[in-house]
């Protein structure tokens, strides 16, 4: 399992902090952020932002950056506080 996590107004729109899902062969943190926004409409506006950020096991990485069973992969805006 992946934990995803969310954080501040990512948080807040998505309506939960925190999610675990299946690891897939060759997911990468683009293809868990689309395999997210096709929940449904607000997943999409929410993870479809351009200025989203994301962290793979607490260290800020590119989109492009391999995830696997056991990653925590968190998605965060630009700034984020308290």
């Amino acid at each position: 399992m992946i934990k995803v996590l969310f954080f501040a107004q990512v948080r807040e729109l998505l309506g939960t902090d925190r999610i675990e899902i299946p690891a897939r062969e060759g997911e990468t943190a683009d293809s868990l952020r689309q395999q997210l926004a096709a929940r449904d409409d607000k997943w999409a506006r929410v993870l479809g932002s351009d200025k989203l950020l994301v962290a793979v096991n607490q260290t800020l990485c590119q989109w492009n950056t391999t995830v696997a069973d056991g990653d925590e992969v968190a998605f965060f805006p630009p700034v984020t506080g308290g």
